[in-house]
């Protein structure tokens, strides 16, 4: 028999080593890592513009991280990042109408997404790299 008030000695929700990650929770919590790695993108953008305001030796320092190797890999995560919020933006907005939430919908937009967000960064890769 149980007692009111006692409490039951069992965990409020189990850890997340039970679950298998799926599709859907992998691409929610991708969409606020990119949250946050759009906002130091933003502090990183805000510094480009404070060097380059300071002088043409403090520009060409920061420039020259950014045409480096390990500046190139930020600037294309970045810009994965803003494409991949973007998308997954205006899945969400579907979703806000009423649409997409059957499984297979849910599965096939989250793939678009990723997908879209992939070869948008490419292309405006090839497109800056071509203009430069």
């Amino acid at each position: 028999m149980r007692v009111a008030n006692r409490p039951v000695h069992r965990p409020l929700s189990p850890h997340l080593q039970v679950y298998r990650p799926q599709l859907t929770s992998v691409l929610s919590i991708l969409h606020r890592g990119t949250g946050m790695a759009l906002s130091v993108g933003a502090l990183y953008l805000a510094t480009w513009v404070v060097y380059a305001s300071a002088s043409p030796k403090t520009y060409a320092l920061f420039q020259g991280f950014n045409t480096s190797i390990l500046g190139r890999i930020f600037l294309a995560g970045w810009l994965f990042c803003l494409f991949y919020h973007l998308c997954n933006g205006i899945r969400h907005l579907f979703w806000d109408a009423g649409y997409g939430f059957e499984l297979k919908d849910a599965y096939r937009s989250g793939w678009i997404v990723v997908g879209v967000s992939a070869v948008a960064t490419l292309v405006s890769w090839i497109v800056g790299l071509s203009l430069a």
